[in-house]
């Protein structure tokens, strides 16, 4: 594997998120701490001596993995945990069918580097956590994998709609199959096909939850490598929340303006990620699914049902795990439950993060250091050897392909094919008038035989620059059927390759322990987080 890598700034960026690596200072005033600046994590390693619910968690978690079916592979990590003086580093992703887009393995794999950076410098116990979005209901945005088949990429969709209750409680059905079916479509057999299939069959098929297919999928991955799978979506856990969940009814006024002031001014120069609303809590309806809380009046209101405040806190306090977090109040429960040392965010969790500082407060909670994830492309062998054909850099093919192709014509016409051939017609008659003469004073009879021998070299030329016009066209349509390819690969859906492409279509290539390898190759050369890195296979 080779490593190396471009600026953030050459991509589709958002102009925060590069600020926020770049130029942190401009931002301070909305983060609690520099994730790159090694005192500022020593010194929110120091204020942490443990978090509020920690050891209650720890037991919620227990069972937690027993419903999930991963118990045995955890307990190393759920031991090292219960260390009094134990961090840990998360990160979190929606649970996307056959391990989401490659950005959840990037993310996965710097929270469990991190970790053990930080365990070596501190001198403190640190376990990598992984958060299941358990909470999301949002199916559509997990219900697809995308992959670069034989010819183009391919979104490939799961056939079926959501029910509106939280995505980790619906149920994988058969028609899973089908999706499997068009996956194995697109994928070539390797040496590789039969073990990857195993690992998918055994945790994607009908009758199990895609919270337990999707941790099952994870844990299998990156167990060994010590990571912890956590969440909030289980009864038990819910009872420890109870206080979070009311103070986001009682204090509601309070919360909004702590996240709309934080909101507005970073609107002065961004702009807002997540639109502020009445609270911060969802309603589990068994009959209408997940319904957001409002204020009706005085009282509140889900879907069809219906409280007063006094109603709704009571009801909180007796069934917590009627309740689910928004995107605001998911961290704070994180950070609750777990003495969280950083967390290795997306630019658009980064975005919201910005919004969420005074947030915190309400909770007598800080915001931990909010940690950019590992960015990178994956480029193999044979693209490789077509990019090095072509005049463009990594960074350019993020353009349309209809740009690239008119730049590339544009850069390669530099021989006036017309000019050359105009030239030599007019050299050649030119160089015949000479001839002409001598021959007509011979024998004027032969004056026509000599102007049809100089318009047959004309007509051979014309049908020499024929031939040389289809030779450059030919060329021009094998570079830019490359240019495509390339697109196809490195930008596949119009965006980065991490967004779109499903970590099975390298599994299927490179092998099942593919990530294990790249995990130990970032490992030696070191985690950078300052650039998008090229991997070349």
């Amino acid at each position: 594997m080779d490593l190396s890598g471009c600026s953030f700034t050459e991509l589709s960026y958002s102009t925060l998120f590069t600020t926020y690596l770049n130029d942190y200072d401009k931002l301070s005033s909305f983060y609690e701490f520099n994730p790159l600046d090694e005192a500022d994590i020593e010194r929110r390693a120091k204020v942490l001596s443990g978090a509020r619910q920690k050891d209650a968690y720890i037991e919620a978690l227990r069972k937690y993995h027993d419903e999930l079916g991963i118990s045995s592979s955890q307990t190393d990590q759920l031991k090292k945990l219960g260390k009094e003086d134990a961090l840990v580093v998360v990160t979190g992703q929606q649970l996307g069918i056959l391990g989401g887009p490659m950005f959840t393995i990037y993310k996965t794999m710097a929270a469990i580097l991190l970790a053990r950076n930080y365990e070596e410098k501190l001198g403190r116990p640190v376990v990598p956590v992984f958060w299941l979005a358990d909470e999301d209901h949002d199916f559509d945005e997990i219900a697809w994998t995308g992959i670069t088949g034989r010819k183009d990429f391919t979104k490939i969709h799961l056939n079926e709609e959501g029910s509106g209750k939280p995505v980790s409680d619906e149920l994988v059905t058969g028609r899973i199959e089908e999706l499997k079916s068009k996956v194995k479509e697109e994928l070539f057999d390797t040496d590789f096909s039969e073990a990857l299939w195993s690992q998918i069959n055994e945790h994607y098929k009908e009758g199990k939850t895609h919270a337990q297919a999707f941790a099952g999928l994870i844990n299998q991955w990156f167990a060994e490598e010590g990571l912890l799978i956590a969440g909030s979506n289980f009864a038990p856990v819910k009872k420890l929340l109870n206080d979070e969940f009311s103070a986001s009814i009682s204090k509601a006024d309070v919360i909004y303006e702590a996240i709309e002031k934080k909101s507005s001014e970073l609107e002065n120069d961004f702009h807002r990620q997540v639109m502020n609303g009445d609270s911060n809590l969802f309603y589990l309806s068994e009959t209408e699914g997940r319904q957001k809380l409002n204020r009706e009046g005085k009282g509140w209101k889900a879907g069809k049902k219906s409280w007063t405040e006094e109603e709704l806190l009571e009801e909180i306090q007796e069934r917590p795990e009627k309740f689910s977090p928004n995107v605001f109040l998911r961290p704070v429960i994180q950070d609750t439950l777990l003495p969280t040392l950083g967390y290795v965010a997306g630019p658009g969790e980064l975005a919201y993060y910005g919004q969420m500082k005074d947030f915190y407060k309400q909770f007598d909670l800080q915001m931990p250091p909010i940690i950019p994830r590992f960015s990178a492309t994956i480029i193999e062998s044979g693209i490789s050897r077509i990019v090095e054909k072509l005049p463009f850099s990594f960074c350019e093919y993020g353009k349309r392909i209809e740009d690239l192709e008119s730049e590339f014509i544009e850069q390669t016409d530099t021989v006036d094919i017309e000019q050359v051939f105009g030239d030599w017609k007019q050299k050649l008659e030119d160089s015949a008038e000479e001839p002409l003469q001598v021959i007509n004073e011979i024998d004027p009879t032969l004056d026509g035989t000599v102007g049809k021998t100089v318009a047959g070299f004309g007509n051979e030329l014309d049908k020499l620059k024929g031939r040389v016009y289809r030779s450059i066209k030919k060329q021009e349509e094998i570079q830019l059927n490359r240019i495509e390819k390339i697109k196809v690969n490195l930008f596949p859906d119009g965006g980065l390759q991490e967004r779109s492409v499903s970590p099975v279509y390298f599994m299927n290539k490179y092998g099942v322990d593919i990530w294990n390898e790249l995990l130990a190759e970032i490992e030696k050369e070191g985690l950078d987080l300052t650039k998008h890195h090229l991997i070349e296979l």
